[in-house]
């Protein structure tokens, strides 16, 4: 069975084209949960006009149904609370110059 950070790292796989760093970096995954192999994703976009948002949630599905004891995988985006730099991690940070 997977597990919340088996789920984090394969998000890790999840890049931002523009910005060349993850999701989890750039603190754009909102919430993981599992329940009987059923995996859900809540992130968010930069913006919400980010026109990855196709792309992301492909690869979320991708990433994450490559785990062990991953049944399914859906993703939500949501935009409440708004993304801000403070959401990144110091790495993220300091890569971007913030």
């Amino acid at each position: 069975m997977a597990t919340v950070d088996d789920v984090e790292a394969a998000l890790a796989n999840v890049i931002d084209p523009e910005l060349g760093l993850d999701f989890v970096e750039l603190g754009l995954i909102y919430g993981i949960t599992i329940e009987d192999g059923h995996v859900h994703v809540t992130y968010t976009l930069t913006t919400p006009g980010c026109p990855i948002g196709p792309q992301v949630e492909s690869q979320i599905e991708e990433f994450v149904g490559e785990l062990e004891g991953v049944a399914s995988v859906d993703s939500e985006v949501t935009f409440v609370p708004p993304w801000s730099p403070e959401k990144m991690s110091e790495d993220a940070k300091f890569a971007l110059g913030f």
